[in-house]
Formats: structure tokens, sequence, C-alpha cells
């Protein structure tokens, strides 16, 4: 049913949502990295592996790298040697083009660097215990251990305070005297080096040096302090340890700060300040004040997905249950979907340095080890750790995003002129923290041209979501003219088709066979489907914020005249969608990247209301993907399965893949990992990107806002058949809320913070309300027209 009735509204009143009471907890102790619970401020980051005897905390902070910003240079006369490279690829010599472009788009690996552990801090209690819990409680963003030892509780809390920018933990017993242990800082990244100042006080300082993605002699410097306060009992310096005996109560305090981005040497005197101030302040004004900051964001959104009977399992307990194929607990699925919204706080605060990279802002020392490099990875994963930003209610944690990608920018001109003789902007398939934006060092996985891009695209989600005019004027319209002029520069018209195509390049990280499968695979073609996709996004975005603004007429009528000649998107001789402008047989058919599914989620140039053809070729293309033996099966790989499906309104499918991912591609603190085998990885690797890809496909099966649309429950799967969700977020700067019983929707509210036109679907019908900022509609589905005044 369509409704054009003006609806009459409230103002909305700020309600508060309640507590959900979700937690992670165990009833034995961590073993290793893989077990530990992980806290953060968006700067400092700690994965607590805890027991009765011992703890350790894994200690990081995402700007201590190793490497140096340097100047990669492309070729001589490189806008002619890529017009002679375009020719052979074009005529169908795929082996010349690819030597071509090897010799003038592969610059040699220099000083690229990787973010590294920084220390570990050990701790020993010399005793045994039993009943022991442990848990993280989303709630508040505080790290639990509790047990009994001589019919004593010990209980010891901890978390990493954004407004104190510092990590704090309590030890106490339900006994006075009972608070025993030894504190050390050992090094676990690079160079560092330990003392005792004074008896409640160690400092270190260290170094990110290592030799696999640096020459070993350069890194970012920290400087840090951990100290002890007692009630109770005596504190002591015992060799390169703070020993505590006898105690009441034991408060730590850690900081540590680095010199990234610092011109002066004060630096190096905050971390003290730091410790000094928070000792002033005392623990429990801390703690307040941590709560109130972490609860102002994690509690704008509840999520109920129906009652489980498993609830009361410990969360390694309920995940083996998933793993053995009973999917029963919908409860599991809300707890990882909020869990994902617990990282992005803990992992991206709005005057964060840097955005989350391959990790977050955690590290367990493998993914730097290898030849991955814990980085920022541009042809998927650092922009899925950012998919559930905006929908999760959490725009501000996507600023260090944005602002990183302004640094990015600035240093894509280098490389847009370098390599391409290209005014604007450009990156490819990864950066770091140095300024890096030159092709990888391999052009079969490197020679991504539009890595860059795919990431810039996130300030135009940013901008539909909030609708923050001066945040277009001020970073989006700018950093996105830029990387247009880039295109329009560098693309190129296809002599047989008349396209505008980019070429040569990568899609990202698969291959083809142009020919005979005997003839062997290539990765480098002109017109990728995915680039097209993106620049075809970028331009009308760029287009439509001109026309808004009221800007730049020779500009537009540029990118007008350029979206005429983009290609369409085709479909294959096997119904799908092709992955590149020709109809080539995969050479990987068993491929974990899915990178064509970009206009199905997370853009939305496909839909199946208004693309059906298309929506099934892509249909195709994931069901042919997942039926390959041998499936490259991975964390983001699982979360794009679980997306894709959702924007086919197949919620029964998409909740497998997001069982799959939590069960299947979790270490047991439901981390997601990349399995070992895939990709050069050794052994199973911690990698952030299915947590938040995962929780963005739960988000996505409950609500969706793209083709100028609210969507209300479009992948609804049967096992979530009773539920409510308040406080996600539309495109349009509107916050919705549903409840629905037995998979019918009961009630949805929205909350428009903006004035203008929403057009709300649930299944076939629509209904169109005039929205009044800051104002409440609710929608009565009996009728789904009728927007009933609150």
């Amino acid at each position: 049913m369509n409704n054009n009735k003006v609806v009459e509204n409230s103002k909305t009143a700020g309600d508060s949502k309640p507590a959900q009471n979700h937690k992670l907890w165990y009833n034995k102790a961590a073993a290793s990295w893989k077990q530990g619970l992980p806290i953060g401020n968006g700067r400092i980051g700690a994965v607590i592996q805890a027991g009765v005897d011992s703890e350790i905390w894994s200690m990081t902070e995402v700007t201590y790298w190793s490497g140096q910003a340097e100047h990669i240079e492309g070729p001589t006369d490189a806008r002619e040697k890529l017009e002679i490279m375009r020719e052979r690829f074009f005529a169908g010599d795929y082996v010349e083009g690819d030597r071509l472009a090897k010799e003038a788009l592969q610059p040699k690996k220099q000083n690229f660097g990787t973010n590294l552990p920084m220390c570990d801090v050990v701790f020993r209690y010399g005793r045994e215990g039993e009943q022991l819990h442990r848990e993280l409680n989303l709630d508040t963003a505080i790290s639990h251990v509790a047990y009994i030892s001589d019919d004593c509780q010990i209980t010891r809390e901890t978390f990493a305070s954004h407004v104190d920018d510092i990590v704090v933990s309590r030890i106490s017993a339900d006994r006075s005297g009972q608070v025993s242990f030894s504190l050390r800082i050992q090094g676990n990244g690079g160079e560092l080096k330990t003392a005792l100042t004074n008896r409640h006080t160690i400092i270190f300082q260290g170094q990110a040096l290592e030799r696999m993605h640096s020459n070993g002699e350069c890194g970012v410097l920290c400087d840090g302090e951990i100290a002890i306060a007692l009630k109770g009992g005596v504190l002591t310096g015992e060799g390169d340890a703070l020993v505590v005996s006898g105690a009441d109560e034991a408060i730590i305090y850690y900081a540590v700060n680095t010199n990234y981005g610092r011109s002066t040497e004060e630096w190096a005197t905050q971390s003290g300040k730091q410790l000094q101030s928070a000792l002033d302040k005392g623990y429990d004004k801390i703690k307040r004040g941590h709560i109130a900051d972490y609860q102002a964001l994690y509690g704008r959104v509840t999520l109920e997905l129906g009652q489980s009977t498993y609830e009361n399992l410990p969360t390694d307990e309920r995940m083996a249950r998933a793993r053995s194929g009973q999917l029963d607990d919908p409860g599991l699925a809300a707890l990882f979907y909020q869990y994902g919204r617990y990282l992005t706080i803990s992992g991206s605060r709005e005057g964060s340095p840097l955005p989350m990279n391959l990790q977050g802002i955690w590290n367990d020392g493998e993914a730097n080890r290898m030849a991955w490099s814990c980085d920022y990875h541009l042809d998927i994963n650092t922009q899925m750790n950012y998919f559930p930003t905006e929908i999760s209610n959490l725009a501000e944690c996507h600023v260090p995003l944005m602002n990183y990608i302004e640094q990015l920018s600035k240093a894509g001109r280098l490389a847009a002129e370098d390599f391409y003789g290209c005014e604007g902007w450009v990156a490819h398939v990864f950066s770091n923290v140095w300024g890096f934006a030159a092709p990888g060092w391999e052009t079969s996985w490197g020679l991504n041209v539009t890595g860059g891009l795919w990431l810039a695209v996130h300030m135009k989600e940013h901008y539909e979501y909030g609708l923050d005019r001066d945040f277009l004027v001020r970073q989006a319209y700018p950093v996105l003219k830029e990387a247009s002029l880039f295109f329009l520069d560098y693309m190129v018209v296809h002599p047989q088709h008349g396209w505008l195509v980019t070429g040569p390049s990568n899609s990202p990280e698969n291959s083809f066979y142009p020919g005979s499968p005997a003839d062997g695979g290539q990765q480098l073609s002109m017109g990728t489907t995915m680039d097209q996709m993106l620049v075809r996004d970028l331009f009308t975005f760029c287009l439509e914020a001109a026309e808004l603004l009221q800007t730049d007429p020779a500009f537009r009528d540029r990118l007008q005249h350029a979206i005429q000649l983009l290609p369409p998107l085709l479909i294959g001789k096997k119904g799908q969608l092709q992955e590149w402008l020709e109809d080539y047989e995969e050479a990987q058919p068993e491929h974990r990247h899915l990178a064509h599914l970009y206009g199905l989620y997370p853009g939305g140039q496909i839909t199946p209301q208004k693309t059906p053809e298309l929506s099934a070729a892509l249909r195709n293309t994931l069901t042919n993907r997942m039926a390959v033996d041998g499936l490259e099966d991975i964390e983001f790989t699982a979360a794009l399965f679980a997306s894709g499906f959702s924007r086919l309104y197949e919620g029964e499918r998409a909740v497998k893949h997001i069982m799959h991912l939590i069960s299947e591609l979790c270490f047991d603190n439901m981390l997601s990992y990349s399995k070992a085998g895939v990709a050069g990885a050794e052994e199973n690797i911690f990698v952030i990107d299915g947590n938040f890809g995962g929780a963005a496909a739960v988000a996505d099966m409950l609500l969706q806002s793209q083709a100028g649309e609210i969507h209300l429950l479009p992948a609804l799967p049967s096992v979530w058949a009773t539920g409510s969700f308040r406080g996600l977020r539309a495109k349009g700067n509107v916050e919705v809320d549903a409840v629905w019983e037995d998979g019918q929707l009961k009630e949805a509210t929205l909350r428009a913070g903006s004035a203008g036109t929403a057009v709300v679907r649930y299944g076939a019908h629509t209904i169109r309300i005039e929205l009044a900022a800051d104002s409440l509609y609710r929608i009565d589905p009996a009728s789904f027209g009728a927007a009933r005044e609150t």
C-alpha cells in the first residue's frame, strides 16, 4: 500500500534504552591469547588472559608501528607507459600487458612497517582456587574475574578508560589482607626496557622494530608507566617486579604514549601526568566516568532475537553447540552483534589517532610476523571493520576513518602523479600510518586501483546516514571530488565497446583465464566490475553533492558525460554477474574474495525490486561459489555470504552463514579468524573484520536503507521469529525501532533527526511519510499505511 498522507507526529523525548545484560563468560582459565578477553579505549588495547594463579594483559597501542614515511617512486614517463600497456590488454595480449605492468607499476618493498604488540603485563598470584568465573560485560565494558581461594572470594575487574586514557584494574577480596601478587612488564614487540623508579611504579620505553616489513631500524617510540595503589598491605620492588603482600585492595593504573605524529618531546612525560591524575582522581570516580562515557554510545541500541534456554551456558559452550549444528540459540547471534558494537566503541573513538587496522587495536603477534602485516588492507578488510558503524548508531566511531581517508588522499596525490601521470589522488591494495598509497609490490594482488576509492566511499555512507552538511563541505566533497578528478583523468574509452573503463587493475586478489586454462591464469584486465561499480557511485555522489552545494558547474558537466559512458553490469554464460568486463572463466572459483558483490552489499546499485535480473545473477554468483569444493572459507567470506543473502531477502540462508561464522571461524573469545592455509596463513590468524562484517549482516537482516527506501525486517529468519530492536539507524538521519511476533511486524517507530521524505517498506507494501525534524512516527502494520499520531 502506498500512502502519501502527511503524518502528524510528536517531538522525540530521547527515552533511554534498558540494559541488556550481554556478557561473554567462561568457567575456566584462558589458556592463551585466543581465549583472552579484549578491552580498549580507542587507542590502547589489552587482551586479558586470566586464571586463578596468573593473569597476562597483552598490551597494544594503535600508533605503535614499525617503518617510516618514504617516497615510493613511480616510473619515468608514467602516462606513456600506461598507454602502451593498455594497448596490449585491449589487443588481448595479457602476457605482454602483465610484463609491462610489472615493469612500471610494481615498486619494491621498502620500510612499509606494521603495527606491533607492545608488551605483556604479567601477574603472578601464587595461590590455588576454584569456582573460577571470568566475563566481559558488554553493558559496562569491564572485564571481571572471580574465584574462591581458602574460603575467600577474590575479585578482579579491569577496563580501559577513554575519559582518562588509561587502563585500570582493581583486585579485592571479601576478607582483609588476602590480596598478594607480583607484577612485571615483558616486551612483546620490538625493543622494550623497564625499570622500577620507586616502590610503586614501573616505567618502560620501547621502539617498534622488526625485520619482516622494514629494515629493523625505524619505528615509533613508546614511553609508559604502571603504578599500584594499595589499601592495606605492603608494596615493594624486587628485581624487575612490583610485589604486593597482604593488601585488602590493589588498584593498578597503566598509561602509555608514543611519539607518532608528535613534533615535541612532551609526549614522553604524558604517561606520568596521566597516572598522577588517575591516582588523584581515584578508582571509583574513574570507573563511574568510564561507564557513563561508554554507555552513552553502547546504550543507543538494544536487540532481542528471541528467548533461549542456553543463555546461562558459558559462551564457549554455546559456540560449541552451534558448531555441532544446533542453531536454536538466537541470543548467541544477538550477543555477537552487540559484541561487534562493543569492539567498535573499544577500538575506534571520535578522538582516536588512527582507525582500526587488520586486528582492530589488538594484536596477537601473528599477522605482523608473516608477509601479511598488521596494516590497513584496502580490498575488503578495513572497509568491513566499519560496515556496522552507521546502522549501529555509532557514527562518532567512524570519524577516525574519515580523518585517515583525508590524510591518505593527500599522500595519494603523489601516487597518482608518479605512477599514472594523473591529477587527483589514488591508493591501492593497502596502506600504513606513513602515507603509503603506491601499488603493492606484486601486480597479481597489488594493482587494485580502486582500493583507496572503496575506503573513501565510507565518506559517502557517513554523510548519507547523518546528513551533516558541514562534514560534506569540509571533508567528504573535497576528498571525493579529488578522487573523481583522478578517475576522470585516468580512465580510457574501450576501443571496442566505447565504454569508459579503468585498468589495468585487479578484481581483488582473484584471477581468470583469458583463453584456454592451459595458457595460464591472469590477474590484470581492463574495466573490472568492482572498479566500475565504485566509480559509478563516486561520480553519482559527487554530481549530487555539487548540485546540492551549487558549486563546480564545469566539473558537474564532466561527471554527467562520464556517467553516460560507464559500462553496464553484465550477466555471464553461467547466469552469474560477471566479475570482469569480459565473460572470463574463473581460475580460482573457490576464491575467498567476492569483490563484485559490492553493488549488492554494501552498495545499493543492485536490489531485488529495481534490478531483479542482476539480483538473480548475483544469487547465482553466491550459490556457484558456495558449491565449489575447497572454498576458501574464511571470516570475511562468511560475512559477505550473510550480507549478500540478506540483501536478496533470503534470511534462512543468511543466518546459517552468521552462525557458521560465529561457531566455526571465531576463537573461544569470539574474535574472528582467517583459516590456516589460506592466503599464506601459517595458522588460524586473528582478523577482526569478521566480527564487524557479521555484526553488520545481523543488522542488515533487520533493517535496510538503500535505493531510497527504509526496509523493515527484510530478511528475518524463522529462528528469530519473535524479537525487537531499538535505535538502529537508517540513511536520512532516522532512528528505527521495531517489534515482531511469529515472524510478523507488530509495530515500528521512526525518530527523524532531519526533515525529509521516508519511503518505508515492509514486504511488498510501502508507506511514504513526510518527516519533520526531531519528530517521532509509529507505523501500524495492520494496514501499513496508517501511521498513528503519538
